[in-house]
């Protein structure tokens, strides 16, 4: 394969020439309540060619078929010629080079027959079902992949990489009377069948938080300190602060711009937030990105000042800065664009006692159900809370929606734990159409003051 694609991209005409093929096996198994829904394995190969025409723009030809690369490369030049960018485009240096990366999984999951994965989803499911009589529906999915991922340009980068995942989902539904609420629990990582067995207590825990909530009230409105677990303090720094510091959304908007700009001032010195696409066992890990730029550490916030952005080799030359490891396809159906990695608030010094000792009313909000962000604004729910009372946690509440300015509220961050972990769902980052990207996010927890809280009035 090496080979043909090099010589591909040799009969070239344009300026930049690269080719990412990708041969994937997945297998995915669910129950909806007592019914299997699906059970399969597919088989998936293709590729993409992307070449660049400086004074056109870019052009790009996905395949199936991989006997005939000199064709598709030729077809996404044909494209390119007839693009239009209004600049010429460049793409800032990358050192080339060879690299192969291979995985070793304890337990290959690949050598795992179907009917013991079947078996595995279909206990978490009676897990579910069986907790409690007031558990109305479940869902329970496993999923594996294992992806062949080889990479070639016309400046001397030849890559391939090994990239497996595994993951498992579980959701409960209760109901008491008209009462009915849900909770969720996930996990995944880039490894073996073996980080899925003896995870009973995935299903166990989200069948008790639906249970729990029907007990819960809604909160009273208003505004309050808000302590938040590191699952909900780690998707809000992902959703909230994250995207905006990828540049495609930057360079692209004069609004944001205008908003995040190098140099200013976003939190108290005690607020640091990176990305890193180097950390091993990480599911946002890649080593090298989709246009063969190696993953590091990026600092985004270093003692509460903007620092740095994440950048393809494209983003990185339109601003005058280096790239970061950050282009990022979700398959090969795509041409990379700017997306995180791994984000994270790192880890600061005060115990979650701290945090709510001289909390006199607050709340606790933990986990993560939903949310939007606009810009600077954002709303998220959280899976579920609790009041603090008097320094102590009190009765848990539902319904809590946190609403607010990102810069406002990143500035009121005023004590950050010591407590730091990564959060590895079964899901993952959507953004441009291209959905499920693997990320994590992790945090401590963090606690920040005056947080507008949607609920009853």
């Amino acid at each position: 394969m090496r080979d043909r694609m090099q010589e591909a991209i040799k009969r070239s005409k344009a300026d930049y020439s690269e080719i990412r093929i990708e041969e994937k096996e997945s297998t995915r198994i669910a129950y909806q309540g007592k019914d299997l829904e699906n059970a399969g394995t597919v088989l998936d190969k293709g590729g993409i060619v992307r070449v660049l025409v400086r004074s056109k723009g870019w052009g790009v030809a996905t395949f199936n078929n991989l006997d005939d690369l000199a064709t598709r490369v030729d077809q996404a030049y044909q494209c390119a010629q007839v693009a239009s960018s209004p600049e010429p485009i460049e793409m800032a240096e990358v050192e080339p080079v060879e690299k192969a990366i291979t995985v070793k999984m304890k337990l290959d999951f690949r050598n795992v027959s179907l009917a013991e994965k079947k078996a595995l989803a279909e206990r978490q499911n009676d897990i579910l079902r069986g907790y409690s009589d007031k558990i109305i529906d479940t869902f329970s999915l496993y999923v594996d992949s294992f992806s062949r991922v080889t990479f070639a340009n016309s400046q001397g980068t030849f890559i391939e990489a090994e990239r497996p995942s595994v993951a498992l989902a579980a959701v409960a539904i209760a109901r008491d009377g008209d009462n009915v609420q849900q909770a969720h629990k996930t996990d995944a990582a880039p490894a073996g069948f073996e980080y899925v067995l003896e995870k009973e207590e995935l299903a166990k825990q989200a069948a008790r938080r639906a249970v729990e909530l029907l007990g819960a009230k809604r909160v009273m409105g208003g505004q309050y300190p808000v302590v938040l677990d590191p699952l909900l303090a780690s998707v809000f720094i992902h959703e909230a602060f994250g995207h905006l510091s990828e540049s495609d959304f930057v360079y692209e908007n004069p609004k944001a711009r205008e908003m995040m700009v190098l140099g200013r001032q976003f939190g108290k010195e005690l607020l640091n937030v990176y990305d890193d696409g180097s950390i091993e066992g990480l599911r946002g890990t890649t080593l090298y990105d989709d246009e063969g730029t190696p993953g590091r550490r990026n600092d985004l916030i270093k003692d509460g000042i903007l620092v740095g952005r994440l950048h393809s080799r494209e983003t990185a030359a339109k601003m005058g800065e280096r790239p970061t490891g950050n282009a990022r396809a979700v398959n090969y159906r795509f041409a990379p664009i700017v997306r995180m990695t791994n984000t994270a608030i790192q880890n600061g010094d005060s115990s979650f006692a701290d945090m709510i000792r001289d909390i006199e009313l607050g709340i606790y909000a933990c986990d993560a159900y939903g949310g939007e962000t606009q810009l600077e604004n954002f709303s998220f729910s959280s899976g579920y809370a609790y009041m603090i009372r008097h320094g102590q946690i009190a009765e848990m509440v539902k319904d809590v929606i946190l609403a607010g300015n990102l810069f406002m509220t990143l500035a009121n961050i005023d004590l950050i734990g010591n407590d730091f972990r990564w959060i590895s769902g079964a899901g993952g980052c959507g953004k441009a159409n291209q959905a499920n990207l693997p990320i994590d996010c992790g945090a401590p927890h963090i606690r920040i003051q005056n947080v507008v809280i949607g609920g009853e009035s």
